[in-house]
């Protein structure tokens, strides 16, 4: 198997059925049967999981798993990643935001990176429509924190599609914690760590709509939780546990994936 790709899916009914009829055809046309995507479902409320097993009729790559809880992107991405087979494993988000070319631009340029990350960032990257002004303001001031905090000097870490050969994926994707909104960064500072090298190229994004999040939420969301993960990795990690007591609810910390 050459290639997995994990989709978190928390109810995307509206949106996973376009993204799966676009990345399917793609892939298989170019790929056969050494790709596979699995559709990680999880809490959802809708029929996310109808949607994407309609689907498995036509595409025998595709294959959804489904998890009742709610854990999260992060979760979702790992455990989705425990029944991956490929020599590289990668995750991309179910709005389709990034088309599949741009994704198979990932694996052309991986090359003996450990991992590779698509940016919105980086010139040479098309972002069509411009998103609105409160959420580039926030993925701002989030890079800038995170390239503070923890000496990463990656222009996007939050962009939804990124790849990792087995090897990296095995030794970094199965250690991390699950808080919320830090998984992206907590991957890629422990991939940093462990000392495989990180690839960043320009992509193509397209913001989709249908999203729930409010943005002023999720951004306190995001700072507490990268907060949290510093903390961790730090001579103070005794203050986590009284950090988790008094905003674990705030930061929305995930149970683990079976």
């Amino acid at each position: 198997m050459k290639l997995s790709i994990i989709v978190p899916a928390y109810n995307e009914a509206e949106r996973i059925g376009p993204m799966l009829d676009a990345y399917l055809p793609y892939f298989a046309a170019r790929y056969g049967d050494t790709f596979e995507m699995i559709v990680a479902v999880n809490g959802s409320r809708d029929d996310t999981a109808a949607v994407a097993q309609a689907r498995t009729a036509h595409y025998p790559q595709l294959h959804v798993l489904v998890e009742p809880r709610p854990i999260g992107k992060g979760g979702a991405i790992m455990f989705g990643g425990a029944h991956a087979r490929g020599e590289w494993i990668g995750f991309v988000d179910a709005d389709g935001a990034t088309p599949p070319e741009a994704f198979d631009d990932l694996l052309k340029n991986i090359g003996d990176a450990g991992l590779i990350i698509a940016s919105r960032r980086l010139p040479g990257a098309v972002v069509q429509p411009r998103q609105p002004w409160q959420r580039r303001a926030a993925s701002r001031v989030f890079n800038f924190l995170v390239r503070k905090l923890f000496k990463l000097s990656i222009t996007d870490t939050q962009c939804g599609a990124k790849l990792m050969s087995a090897e990296a994926w095995q030794a970094i994707v199965p250690k991390i914690g699950l808080t919320k909104w830090a998984f992206d960064v907590d991957m890629l500072f422990k991939t940093r760590r462990a000392g495989y090298p990180i690839r960043e190229i320009p992509t193509t994004w397209r913001d989709i709509g249908g999203s729930k999040l409010r943005i002023g939420r999720v951004s306190f969301q995001m700072l507490l939780a990268i907060v949290r993960l510093r903390l961790l990795y730090s001579p103070f990690s005794w203050i986590v546990t009284l950090y988790d007591r008094l905003l674990g609810r705030v930061i929305i910390l995930e149970p683990s994936p079976r």
